[in-house]
């Protein structure tokens, strides 16, 4: 394979990885929580965090190296819309993740974490943004993909 649709592969890999984590996340945050649930919550979250990486690195790779290059995108505004909307999701995405990392140690003596009420909503509040934004990525894509948005000369 080719490098370009290799890239175009991956990217869309993780993007698809990044989105699956979300909605198993969101599922499987009900309480009361298990031991259990917490512990995949936190190996969902790791793998969600290693995926957006990986899409943010090798969608900036496809920028710089593939595609039609740092000059085209910089000068797309559904380009920059859809890396701002992915940097602002990957901000509300601490927030959860925070949480998930705060079991940690009870965790390790096996004990099921206690989420208050308001804190769980916060939490699902997030999610429900990081989604949010993913569907404004796929709009912004799909008008990249027809040249809508260029700027440039």
């Amino acid at each position: 394979m080719s490098p370009v649709p290799l890239m175009a592969f991956l990217h869309h890999l993780a993007a698809f990885t990044v989105v699956s984590c979300l909605v198993g996340e969101v599922l499987l945050l009900r309480p009361p929580l298990s031991a259990g649930q917490a512990r995949r919550l936190l190996r969902i979250d790791a793998v969600f965090g290693i995926s957006a990486t990986a899409l943010l690195v090798i969608g900036l790779l496809r920028v710089q190296f593939f595609e039609k290059g740092p000059a085209y995108y910089w000068h797309d505004l559904f380009f920059l819309i859809k890396l701002g909307a992915f940097l602002l999701a990957a901000l509300i995405s601490i927030y959860p993740t925070l949480t998930f990392l705060s079991w940690r140690q009870g965790l390790r003596l096996d004990t099921p974490p206690e989420i208050s009420p308001r804190r769980l909503r916060r939490v699902r509040m997030c999610m429900m943004w990081e989604l949010t934004a993913i569907v404004v990525i796929l709009a912004c894509a799909a008008l990249m993909a027809r040249g809508f948005g260029y700027f440039g000369d």
